[in-house]
């Protein structure tokens, strides 16, 4: 019985069969000729990708397409025919993330499709030296609103790749209803065909590696004309494949949940990292396909770290007298922000948050306010809710906070990812940019490159952070070897609001990981607001190196590279800011390892914080060059040159 899929080789025959007036395969390389993206049609009439690397098959032959409501474009297409190669070239600054001054260069060619009724869909593919994306384009105009009904998209992983994998949530599950939230624990190195334990698949990024090559893949580009998809493994075909969201996830019940629009009308880019573990970790291309900024005024825009009581305190410490203290802590620790949790509204009360704000202000310090997005999605109680549903509502709420001078919201429990919940996040990202609002996500999706769309958009959650290490002991239990594993999946492209860092105790918590591992974090984890879970109390524990230490870190980063690491095990980052470095590291195993790392890129002298032998903390001077560190069990280090 003949398989569902070809090998590669007989398109490359095809190919080569085939006249330059009617192809049926091309290709498209990266600048450096590393990777080379094999396209076309086969004999079955349908749309296929293969990926090499080095010339070696890495994504085996993939096929591709769409089902709209009104149209196929999954069988019976024919190539219309296939563009020349486009150098593509674009450069652009994002104000936080692992670097500021990005260029992007990549080959494109654009294979254009025709369906059995001469109906038009074209397939963009670019290739960078750091891997590929496509996307599809309905290039034909039309007034009547077309509805697609699945994604034919698949990666065909060879069997015998591993996989790091976070999966997908019922929807509607889980406390008051609020999944999915994007926080379930990865699965780490488990075979490409694993099963999710939930049952509905796998969300992005999802990391896979085959030999000595490393893949990531994402999407990017999410308008409000589509819905966010995740993956799924289909045993039939053996493939991994783009699917849908789940029926409940729609911010209304008449909403739309797949996607729909008005044509011309072109998909998110699907993106796939690939290379070396350094230069996958290393890549943008979740946002150098994103959106292009919607808005050139940036100047209230000020990435930096905040003060927030609720990580460790919970809801008794949302009130007068505690935020005071916490302004006072920002204040001292030279921080930018203050964020009040949940409930301000009725904990606190409008007068004497407006007496807060003035007070911050003497204090050089903004505050940042919680919301309930609210609906009908889940059965959170907790308020201010409902501010945001309608656009009166929304922009009325943005203009309030802008005229008392608040700085930002935090906005929590969102429902999923239908189109119409995806528009809803586009709506609260216009309002508040307009308003110089920023905006951090919570119980929330990936952003997929909205922060390079939206200046304003600091940080998203979308990860089981601290907040559930300080809830149960299991998950402190895993919290290491999870913060190691991060850099390389949900924290590659999209800021993560983990809220890290707990230098003293958690109540009713063993914590796993040491004092230097906490440390390591606010530099590790990318995130444009970095929400600290120290307390005043616990800070004040700490030596004075240490407070200094934090009173002088960035989240806007001028560059970043990988310097060792293995996703879950271990991992140590370089990161510059102006002419200093930071360089981080965690081992997220339970024993003592020496990691060697190569400095010589650094040319001062610098210090650096470990988990002291007899002290909480041990600091030593370092110089560049080849360095060991040795790591305790769970331990970490912080280099500062």
């Amino acid at each position: 019985m003949m398989k569902n899929y070809f090998c590669g080789a007989l398109f490359v025959a095809l190919a080569s069969c085939s006249s330059s007036n009617n192809k049926t395969a091309d290709n498209v390389s990266s600048p450096n000729g590393n990777l080379t993206v094999d396209f076309g049609i086969t004999k079955k009439q349908q749309a296929y990708y293969l990926v090499k690397r080095n010339k070696q098959v890495v994504i085996d032959t993939s096929y591709i397409g769409l089902i709209r409501k009104d149209e196929n474009f999954f069988n019976e297409l024919a190539i219309a025919s296939i563009s020349d190669e486009e150098k593509i070239s674009d450069s652009y600054s994002l104000l936080h993330g692992k670097k500021k001054d990005v260029t992007y260069k990549a080959n494109q060619k654009i294979l254009h499709l025709e369906n059995k009724n001469g109906k038009k869909l074209d397939v963009v593919f670019n290739v960078s030296d750091d891997g590929f994306a496509f996307k599809y384009k309905f290039p034909e105009k039309s007034d009547d609103v077309k509805y697609i009904t699945e994604e034919k998209t698949a990666y065909n992983f060879k069997p015998s790749a591993k996989a790091w994998l976070q999966p997908m949530s019922k929807a509607k599950s889980g406390w008051e209803q609020c999944n999915p939230g994007y926080e379930e624990y990865y699965q780490m190195d488990v075979p490409v065909n694993a099963k999710s334990p939930i049952g509905e698949g796998w969300v992005y990024p999802a990391l896979f590696k085959e030999g000595d090559t490393w893949m990531a893949v994402s999407e990017t580009g999410l308008g409000r004309t589509y819905c966010g998809t995740h993956l799924a493994y289909d045993d039939a075909a053996k493939v991994m494949k783009v699917v849908f969201p789940q029926p409940k996830e729609i911010f209304t019940p008449d909403a739309a949940l797949n996607p729909e629009a008005k044509l011309p009308w072109e998909t998110p880019w699907r993106i796939v990292a690939i290379g070396d573990l350094e230069t996958v970790t290393n890549s943008t291309l979740g946002t150098d396909l994103a959106d292009k900024a919607v808005s050139d005024d940036t100047s209230y825009i000020k990435p930096g770290i905040a003060s927030w009581s609720w990580a460790i305190l919970k809801d008794d410490s949302v009130n007068y007298d505690t935020t005071k203290e916490f302004i006072d802590y920002a204040a001292d620790m030279k921080w930018p922000y203050c964020l009040i949790d949940a409930g301000w509204d009725t904990r606190i009360g409008e007068p004497k948050i407006k007496e807060l704000i003035a007070y911050a202000k003497d204090k050089n310090v903004k505050l940042i306010l919680w919301y309930n997005s609210a609906g009908s999605w889940n059965t959170v109680k907790y308020t201010p809710k409902d501010k945001f549903l309608t656009k009166e509502s929304r922009d009325a709420e943005f203009k309030k906070l802008h005229d008392w001078g608040i700085a930002g919201v935090k906005v929590d429990f969102f429902g999923g990812d239908g189109q119409s919940m995806i528009a809803y996040y586009h709506d609260i990202l216009d309002s508040a940019l307009k308003n110089q609002i920023l905006v951090n996500f919570h119980g929330a999706t990936l952003p997929r490159g909205w922060q390079r769309t939206y200046p304003n958009l600091m940080t998203a959650e979308a990860i089981k952070g601290f907040e559930f290490i300080s809830f149960e002991q299991n998950v402190a239990d895993q919290a290491p070897s999870h913060c190691a594993m991060l850099p390389f999946t949900r924290n590659l492209y999209e800021p993560m609001d983990f809220t890290p860092m707990a230098l003293d105790n958690i109540p009713n918590i063993n914590r796993r990981s040491t004092s230097a591992f906490e440390l390591a974090l606010p530099t590790l984890f990318l995130s444009g607001i970095q929400h600290l879970a120290e307390t005043p109390q616990g800070m004040a524990k700490m030596p004075e190196f240490v407070k200094d230490y934090l009173k002088d870190i960035h989240t806007n980063w001028d560059e970043s590279k990988l310097l060792a690491g293995f996703p879950g095990k271990d991992v140590v980052m370089a990161r510059r800011k102006g002419n200093v470095w930071f360089i981080t590291g965690i081992n997220g195993e339970n024993k003592a390892k020496d990691i060697t790392i190569d400095l010589s890129f650094i040319k001062k002298n610098g210090y650096m914080i470990t988990d002291g032998a007899t002290a909480l903390f041990d600091k030593t001077d370092v110089k560049p060059g080849k360095t060991t560190v040795t790591l305790k069990p769970y331990g970490g280090f912080v280099m500062k040159f």
